[in-house]
């Protein structure tokens, strides 16, 4: 229980405004909020951003990024005297390898992605013109909240952050909640190994987001909007705040007194869980919550908050304009189309919009087709593991994958040609789960350990190393609070599954 009086809301900005945990910061902070000291010392220190300030450059070592050359990206920054901490990934796949320098600017080696060109049919059209007047949300307003819902029920769109869960029955709980004091909350903090079409849409069409947002804050009578956006995308939040200013200085624009608040991620993957992001927001580490309740009842600060995707809100707009049901037959195998990031041996990287239930040969189609001989792919990022190419046809939705063991997820496709061995691959992505565990449930911040330790074992010789995998990814998938534990043993699992001969030791 906090003291009376203690102003825990301060305590992320005064930490970003001393630059991070730097000394005497936290005694300083503790003072002028009233939050313990030990307090702010563990929010600071959960954040990478927060807890380790200085002059150097994060190097990238995600997946895409490693199989660039990131190894070498850190050698030529060491050399040119460049301090140099490597990182989680950094959300660029499509222009690795990357880092950031001091200021959390950009510093790539390879040239920004392609997108999807121009097509006024597609209801992102990443390639297309932003609309600053929002005419979309001119409509819900002239025909009510209820055609909103009907809309969005008949159009079929699911949740496109990851799990997919109908977006009207979202809507619908937040609005049917006893309770008038309500939030809506944008989840743009992207941190998932091979994703970046949040950050593509951020960049070319954030009216569509802003429209999107604005039509969920009016439909849930919500007063306040908060766009959490991920701290190391710092040309993300500008191009949102111009976009935001540009609608208002529309004559009669119908953004009406909604209080709009962008917030900054500061480096922690697990802040994409929609619980942990509320924690982040209230000025705590980014723990998810137990569930039930669920944040439509009990969300931001205890009240009820809809929180959704960047590229669910971009489908809204379209839906109302042109319909629901011309909206689901788009779709292939599902509603809809979907914005599919490729990343890895292709000849094109890039965010490229196609119906849902696309294949991965159409994906890689769109990126000007594979680069040597493909031997496999993650279709949703890491969490999504690994699959052979025997599955290239297997449709990229949520329900095909989920039937061949894997998931859509955040769509983040990276493929791998036959020049990557699996063990390595593998052992970079449970690199990753293992950094991004926020450590509060014991099955995954133990588990996470062990997987990455057996791994490293067996590559040393220990033929026996990988015998209780499956054993301690069952208890992590059973005994953790949220999805990292329970998926952080898949790249391990389907590479051990479905490449077999990679684990054969001589």
């Amino acid at each position: 229980m906090e003291k009376k009086g203690a102003n825990r809301s301060e305590v992320m900005d005064l930490l970003e405004h001393e630059g991070g945990l730097r000394p005497g910061v936290s005694k300083d902070i503790s003072k002028r909020t009233g939050i313990p000291e030990a307090d702010v010392y563990g929010v600071a220190t959960f954040y990478s951003l927060l807890a380790r300030p200085g002059e150097k450059h994060r190097v990238c070592q995600g997946l895409t990024c490693k199989l660039a050359g990131s190894d070498d990206a850190v050698a030529e920054l060491r050399a040119k005297g460049a301090e140099v901490e490597e990182v989680s990934c950094l959300g660029q796949c499509d222009r690795g390898p990357v880092a950031l320098d001091p200021e959390l600017e950009l510093v790539a080696w390879g040239p920004r992605g392609g997108v999807t060109p121009d097509d006024p049919s597609l209801p992102m059209n990443l390639g297309g013109v932003d609309d600053p007047t929002w005419p979309a949300l001119r409509k819900a307003i002239e025909q009510g909240s209820e055609f909103v819902l009907d809309q969005l029920e008949q159009a079929g769109l699911q949740g496109r952050g990851g799990a997919g869960f109908p977006a009207h029955l979202k809507w619908k709980s937040v609005r049917g909640q006893a309770e008038t004091q309500r939030y809506v909350v944008v989840n743009a903090d992207e941190s998932e190994p091979g994703t970046f079409k949040d950050r593509e849409v951020m960049l070319r069409r954030p009216h569509l987001i802003l429209e999107g947002m604005a039509i969920a804050a009016w439909v849930g009578g919500a007063e306040d909007a908060y766009v959490y956006i991920r701290g190391e995308f710092v040309d993300c939040r500008r191009a949102m705040e111009r976009a935001l200013n540009e609608a208002k200085a529309q004559p009669g624009h119908p953004i009406g007194d909604l209080r709009v608040h962008f917030i900054n991620g500061h480096g922690a993957y697990i802040c994409g869980e929609e619980t942990a992001l509320i924690e982040a927001i209230e000025g705590r580490r980014g723990m998810p919550r137990l569930k039930p309740p669920y944040p439509t009842e009990k969300g931001l600060w205890g009240k009820p908050t809809l929180m959704n995707n960047v590229e669910t809100l971009c489908c809204v707009p379209d839906i109302l304009l042109r319909g629901g049901p011309r909206f689901r037959s788009l779709g292939k195998t599902e509603a809809g189309t979907k914005l599919y990031c490729v990343s890895g041996h292709i000849h094109r990287p890039g965010v490229y919009e196609l119906p849902l239930g696309a294949t991965l040969d159409d994906v890689v189609e769109a990126a000007g087709g594979y680069v040597g001989n493909p031997k496999s792919f993650s279709p949703g990022g890491a969490s999504s593991g690994f699959l052979p190419m025997s599955m290239r046809d297997v449709p990229l939705d949520f329900k095909a994958l989920a039937g061949v063991g894997s998931m859509l997820g955040s769509a983040g496709v990276v493929v791998l040609n036959d020049t990557v061995p699996m063990p390595e691959a593998a052992h970079w992505q449970q690199v990753f789960f293992e950094d991004e565990s926020c450590g509060q449930c014991a099955p995954c911040r133990i588990g996470c350990r062990i997987q990455r330790q057996s791994l490293e074992s067996w590559a040393g010789g220990n033929q026996d190393a990988l015998t209780h995998v499956d054993d301690v990814a069952w208890e992590m998938e059973e005994g953790s609070i949220c999805g990292l534990g329970m998926v952080a043993s898949k790249p391990l699992q389907t590479a051990i599954e479905h490449f077999p001969e990679d684990f054969q030791q001589s």
